[in-house]
């Protein structure tokens, strides 16, 4: 049985949420909270598997809750709104970097267009998050310890020089806090772009891109078409297209088909950046569910590129990367705090972009 906090300052969205997760025999309702700073108690006394909070609530916000919660008593947090305008996406974005798992919109009631899909999909989510191991999301300003050493020429694959391409990454569950304390410790003249899948709910994607720009050294900026790829810039995925890049280096969007339910996919971005650069391809894999991304590896790790993924200590989620390196497509796995210097390992000597 799964136990799940429902924190929502409004008594009927709370009343729904309630409905919802008590419908399912594998969920039960341990508490519910009006606010943040009761969601903060409630957890801290029912140490709940999952705690599903409305992002806009008095007292404490969703952002400040999640912050507080994840530093006092970790716990798997789903963030869920009401609200399309910018300072809820923008809150939303800020509390992913703090360790919340996943934002999503609220359900609209019962009777309406809509409501049994989107009552599934809380159901589903709520007990995915549960197995989510979470730690205290680590100060941005610790040490990144002891860097690993990436692999060397008897894996056969040249590091750095002038012919290196971009640097290809996907992430989901976890994804977006791993990535804010990755672009932290990467140089304002890092030598190459990155082109960046992250798995996130339709309409955060923009604030989810600005946040990590506010933050990061390098540039952070959600991808547009036909645009030139440029050093110490990442280009996130858009809602709803396949992220590509041509042989001229420019960004390549793309309509086409899902791949294995997912577009953006981490797939289709592998695949590109290999067919576009060959052996000069880098990809990195990072925590999240499931497995997009490793037949896109497959094809990278054939052409002779290179292949780092998250370890499975420090992800979130072992899906994504643990999948990659069962596989056999992974050179080497390295600890979260070990990535940025890696990658700036990596790609020393680099003529820049």
């Amino acid at each position: 049985m799964v136990r799940v906090l429902v924190a929502d300052d409004s008594p009927t969205v709370r009343q729904l949420l309630v409905a919802i997760v008590s419908a399912s025999p594998d969920l039960s309702v341990v508490a519910t909270a009006a606010d943040g700073e009761e969601a903060l108690s409630l957890t801290r006394r029912h140490r709940p598997d999952v705690v599903l909070m409305d992002i806009r609530m008095p007292r404490l916000d969703g952002y400040e809750a999640t912050g507080r919660i994840m530093r006092d008593c970790p716990t798997p947090i789903v963030l869920i709104t009401g609200h399309s305008d910018a300072r809820d996406a923008d809150a939303s974005a800020r509390a992913l970097g703090l360790g919340a798992l996943w934002v999503m919109r609220k359900p609209p009631g019962p009777g309406q267009p809509g409501f049994e899909v989107a009552a599934r999909e809380i159901v589903e989510l709520v007990k995915a998050m549960a197995g989510v191991r979470v730690a205290p999301v680590p100060s941005r300003a610790a040490s990144p310890g002891p860097r690993a050493r990436p692999p060397g020429a008897s894996e056969g694959t040249r590091l750095g020089g002038p012919r290196s391409g971009p640097l290809a990454v996907a992430a989901s569950t976890g994804g977006p806090a791993a990535l804010a304390q990755i672009l932290d410790g990467l140089p304002a003249g890092f030598p190459v772009p990155v082109l960046l899948v992250q798995h996130i709910s339709p309409g955060f994607v923009g604030s989810f891109a600005t946040n990590l720009d506010h933050s990061a050294r390098v540039r952070v900026r959600v991808a547009e078409h036909g645009e030139a790829l440029r050093a110490s810039t990442v280009y996130v995925a858009p809602d709803g297209l396949h992220l590509g890049v041509s042989a001229s280096g420019r960004v390549e969007l793309s309509g086409a088909s899902p791949i294995d339910g997912f577009r953006p996919s981490a797939t289709h971005l592998f695949r590109a950046v290999t067919e576009a650069y060959g052996e000069r391809t880098v990809a990195l894999i990072l925590t999240g569910m499931g497995h997009d991304g490793v037949e896109g590896l497959r094809a990278v790790r054939e052409a002779g590129g290179l292949v780092l993924a998250q370890d499975e200590a420090t992800s979130v989620v072992y899906g994504m990367p643990g999948v990659a390196a069962r596989e056999g497509l992974v050179h080497r796995a390295l600890p979260l705090p070990s990535i940025a210097g890696t990658l700036k390992e990596v790609f020393d000597g680099c003529d820049a972009w």
